[in-house]
């Protein structure tokens, strides 16, 4: 049967054709599978070469063997994408880990490190560095570095312009270099190319740091070896240098909030500090200005002074005198000192004293010193100068006081020694400012060939106010009158150490010339009138400079006294020789009298007492130890003389009643 004939095992031949284009679709669809199971297994490139080949051997016809090698190629290009996603996750994945680090770090130094180490990771560099841009110096320094071996390297520092890292500060762009020794688009120093050259460095990557259009510094990798830096490689170190410049001035801002919050704090606690020292200073002011209102003396406010700063207080006038003292035994401040806080206005410090003048205006009224803190404060230095406004207030207030208590002593005074007002009303007015006329007084007379008058006036009117007397001006003379109990031996030793006072204090000579004691108001006038005779006397006797009374002034002081006392001249004058005779019954006066007749002659003497020469010249000696070894002296020797024949003409008989020597 044609049939039967014609189908000769039609499934066997039916499955062999099958079978062989089944077996060879069934191929291609397993190289295919293969190719996928690499890519899902995220295999190397060199793993799908193998399929590619095979599908060109016999299994496969051409255009199964095409499409099979088609399949490789996008493949491989399926895992090349793959892969630069990878890559591209893993940055991204870097750099948000990065940023949330260095979010993290509030240290400038430690943000600096991070940045170079985080940049080190990425880039599996052999070095990183950072550098920082010096806007005043002009040029880029070397910041922190991560791998650096080079203390030179370190430490370098790069122009703009210079080198690959100066380029790219002074550009605002990458740059990069697989051998940077050779590579000539860069502008090469010594310095630079030593630092790279002993760092061993070939291939660098600089990204600048911007903050907006800025460049704050640069950021670089680098390799030992040379090589060439990938365009994927620049922009990693590039987000990462966006990263760091944000880091970088975060932590910036955050050190100038830090240093604003210190500032703020020490402008707090200097504005607190302040505002006690205001309080302390109104507190010390009210107090001191109190004790002005309430009366005090200058003790009592050199007592607050002292007090108040925590230290001792002297007070002394413009001229040098003390006023008073608290807590300290020191002596007067220094001119100097005095005159450096004069002119400056501000209290002065001089070997550990504090010395502020006391003005009104530009006159000097006097000065505070203020010892045992050689330490003082701005605050306190200003509380001890707003004393010193205060102390002038009450030297003022003082001198106001003075001038008016002074007034009414020197009308007083006028009016005692010229006898002109009633005198039934002096002892009175003389009562309200506390001198009794009725008690010894004496008076004396001053006069300066050196010092200005009112200043001798007002070291005068001292001396009265301590001692209970009076001091004025009087016909141009300066005139002091005090009571008896305070001159101590007598007027004319006191009138001697009045002149010694007064010239020392003034630094010049002073005269004194003295009269009394006087009791009663009527007896001042012609007190006065007798101690300007002497004082006139003093000077006209070359004596400036000392004091005396009249009586101390041997016969002259006889002759200008108002009342002759012969007898108390010849006692202070020949007392000691007469009152030797007496004792002794010698006759000393008498050859003292025939010695000064016969012309001072020793031998002639001898002959009119009929007696040897070695007796006079016993008794001569005898005479000089009585009446002082410059007995002999002219004025010394006339003054003896006059007193002899004084006392012969009061006791006549004298010679002849004194029994032999």
């Amino acid at each position: 049967m044609p049939t039967t004939g014609n189908t000769a095992s039609p499934g066997t031949g039916a499955d062999t054709g099958s079978g062989t284009g089944a077996g060879q679709s069934w191929s291609a669809l397993r190289h295919l599978r293969h190719l996928l199971e690499l890519l899902d297994q995220g295999a190397p490139a060199e793993q799908f070469a193998p399929p590619a080949a095979s599908a060109r051997g016999p299994h496969l016809d051409e255009p199964d063997a095409a499409v099979v090698a088609e399949a490789t190629r996008v493949a491989l290009r399926i895992r090349r994408t793959l892969g630069q996603h990878r890559r591209r996750e893993a940055e991204l994945a870097a750099l948000f880990d990065t940023a949330g680090d260095l979010a993290r770090l509030r240290d400038l130094d430690a943000v600096l490190k991070a940045i170079v180490r985080r940049a080190k990771l990425l880039l599996g560099t052999d070095v990183t560095y950072l550098s920082l841009n010096d806007d005043e110096a002009g040029d880029t320094y070397m910041r922190v570095t991560d791998g650096s071996v080079s203390a030179a390297f370190q430490q370098v520092r790069l122009g703009m312009g210079e080198g690959l890292g100066g380029l790219v500060a002074s550009t605002a762009r990458p740059y990069s270099t697989g051998d940077y020794r050779d590579d000539q688009r860069f502008r090469h120093t010594t310095t630079i190319d030593g630092a790279v050259t002993e760092e061993g460095l070939r291939a660098i990557l600089g990204v600048p740091l911007r903050l907006g259009t800025r460049v704050i510094g640069v950021l670089y990798a680098a390799d030992r070896t040379a090589r060439t830096f990938t365009p994927d490689e620049v922009a990693l170190l590039s987000s990462l240098a966006d990263h760091a410049a944000i880091a970088i001035d975060s932590a910036r801002l955050l050190d100038e909030t830090r240093s604003a919050l210190v500032d703020l704090n020490e402008a707090s606690r200097t504005i607190e500090a302040h505002s006690d020292a205001m309080r302390r200073a109104e507190d010390a002011h009210d107090r001191l200005t109190d004790l002005v209102l309430r009366g005090a003396d200058i003790a009592d406010v050199a007592t607050a002074i002292g007090t108040v700063l925590q230290g001792g207080t002297l007070i002394h006038d413009a001229d040098g005198t003390e006023l008073a003292r608290s807590g300290t035994d020191s002596g007067q401040p220094s001119a100097r000192a005095v005159a450096a806080s004069r002119t400056g206005g501000r209290a002065v410090s001089a070997d550990g004293t504090w010395v502020c003048a006391v003005l009104a205006g530009p006159e000097l009224l006097g000065s505070i010193a203020l010892t045992g803190r050689p330490d003082l404060g701005d605050a306190d230095r200003r509380l001890f100068e707003r004393a010193g406004v205060v102390t002038a207030l009450l030297l003022l207030q003082r001198r106001s006081v003075a001038e008016t208590e002074d007034r009414v002593r020197g009308e007083l005074l006028g009016d005692l020694l010229t006898g002109a007002a009633d005198p039934a009303g002096l002892p009175a007015r003389a009562r309200r400012v506390g001198v009794n006329l009725y008690h010894p007084h004496a008076v004396f007379v001053l006069h300066s060939a050196t010092a200005p008058r009112q200043r001798l006036l007002a070291a005068v009117a001292r001396v009265a106010h301590s001692r209970k007397g009076l001091a004025g001006l009087h016909h141009d003379e300066v005139v002091l009158v005090l009571p008896i109990e305070h001159l101590g031996p007598g007027v004319g030793a006191y009138a001697v150490g009045l002149a010694g006072e007064l010239g020392q204090a003034l630094a010049g000579s002073v005269t004194v010339g003295a009269a009394g004691p006087v009791t009663g108001p009527g007896r001042f006038p012609d007190a006065h009138a007798e101690a300007l005779r002497c004082r006139t006397a003093l000077c006209a006797l070359g004596r400036e400079g000392t004091g005396a009374a009249l009586g101390d002034l041997g016969f002259l002081g006889v002759l200008l006294g108002d009342q002759t006392d012969l007898g108390g001249y010849v006692r202070r004058t020949l007392g000691p020789v007469l009152d030797y005779d007496v004792r002794r019954g010698t006759e000393l006066v008498h050859t003292l009298r025939t010695y000064f007749d016969e012309g001072t002659s020793q031998s002639r003497a001898a002959g009119a007492l009929h007696v040897h020469v070695n007796t006079v010249v016993q008794r001569l000696d005898r005479i000089g130890r009585l009446l002082g070894h410059d007995w002999q002296r002219p004025e010394r020797a006339l003054e003896l003389q006059l007193a002899l024949r004084v006392h012969r003409v009061q006791s006549p008989d004298d010679s002849a009643a004194l029994p032999p020597a």
